[in-house]
């Protein structure tokens, strides 16, 4: 068993509730395997629906300046590990009393610098690579950059003692009757996106032909994804005549749920559309055919990224073609039969799944490696 050791996580919350829901999980499988943790985090709103029964071992403290010190406890438990997620620089009050605090008793925390998931090359290139302190009230120390990756030699993925074992237990049909979700045997499939330009045309192609010639119920996640339905609702008006004719395709709009209930839904789901880095990797842990729709970058840096993905994955060609079009645009007009860009070969993507996840399962995880990395540097 690892050391208890106290963690001290930084949060910023930048837009849509990736980081915070990365930095949550992290923080409660941490805490599940006998860590002390304190988030910190400028916002944290989302955790009331995200995360509301909290975690044993988990304390979430405002990241708001100056920062209460005192209050946190750093007194009497200064950090062993300091990591700031995604860039964001730990404050500076922080680093100078753990300076202070850890010069006196002789031990540095191990500061840690925890980066983006990606598939691309230079993860394993720049994974544990030291970055020197050279000025400040820390100047001597070293900040270690942290790459979560897909490979043995990156950092791993966020996966949680026993997440195999709570999917085998899943009761589908038990859990739609709980979210009051009506099911007649269709075609289930999670929508959880942002404004993807060709959502029009495969709401259309399910309102006419349904998917695999069988009808579908869409499960509209809250937020973006049930504002971009309801456009596309709005704007196309050839759409209504399917919908309220031949009902191939049903919709079901979703309260915001929590992230243990947002592993039920991908798990109840036949298909699923995921955004951002926390949703596709839970997607994977899923195991069923899905497609994710890249946080999008204006340099278009994100379809390199989205290209390295598909290539661990080793995505056969249907599905490659399908996340090319789905995060790209605009979209043609709405053909009379499943085109190209939007034809789904679940069989195909399933196997690519099942694969995937159970290649990547045999691997150490996230948390693992962290603590393994944590007690050489300690």
């Amino acid at each position: 068993m690892a050391a208890v050791r106290v963690w001290d996580i930084f949060c910023k919350v930048i837009d849509n509730f990736g980081d915070i829901g990365v930095c949550w999980r992290l923080a409660a499988d941490l805490a599940g395997r006998g860590q002390q943790v304190r988030l910190w985090v400028d916002d944290a709103s989302a955790l009331g629906w995200m995360a509301p029964a909290g975690c044993e071992g988990v304390r979430v403290l405002p990241w708001t300046g100056p920062l209460d010190l005192v209050a946190a406890g750093l007194e009497q438990q200064a950090p062993d590990v300091m990591v700031e997620a995604f860039g964001c620089e730990i404050a500076p009050e922080f680093i100078a009393f753990c300076a202070r605090k850890e010069w006196a008793a002789g031990i540095k925390p191990v500061w840690i610098n925890l980066e983006y998931l990606s598939a691309e090359p230079y993860v394993e290139r720049c994974h544990a690579m030291p970055s020197p302190v050279m000025s400040g009230p820390a100047a001597g120390w070293t900040k270690w950059f942290f790459y979560p990756g897909f490979t043995a030699a990156t950092g791993g993925l966020l996966r949680e003692p026993g997440l195999a074992g709570r999917q085998a237990r899943f009761d589908r049909a038990g859990w739609l009757a709980a979210q009051h979700i009506p099911w007649n045997g269709e075609k289930l499939v999670s929508l959880f996106c942002y404004e993807p330009a060709a959502l029009s045309e495969l709401l259309a192609q399910w309102a006419a032909h349904g998917l695999d010639g069988e009808p579908v119920r869409l499960l509209v996640a809250a937020g973006r994804a049930e504002k971009a339905v309801k456009a596309v609702l709005n704007n196309e008006k050839g759409l209504q005549p399917l919908l309220d004719g031949r009902k191939q395709l049903s919709i079901s709009y979703l309260n915001l749920l929590t992230q243990q209930e947002f592993d039920h839904l991908l798990w109840a789901c036949d298909l699923n559309f995921v955004r951002g880095e926390d949703s596709v990797l839970r997607a994977l842990w899923a195991g069923k055919p899905f497609v994710w729709h890249i946080y999008p970058q204006e340099d278009e840096a994100h379809l390199a990224k989205l290209q390295a993905f598909l290539d661990m994955l080793d995505a056969p060609p249907s599905l490659r073609v399908f996340h090319t079009r789905w995060n790209t645009g605009p979209a043609p007009a709405p053909a009379p039969e499943p085109s190209p860009a939007t034809a789904l070969d679940l069989a195909a993507w399933q196997a690519c799944a099942l694969a995937a996840r159970s290649r990547l399962m045999a691997q150490d995880d996230l948390s693992t490696r962290l603590l393994g990395f944590v007690a050489k540097k300690r």
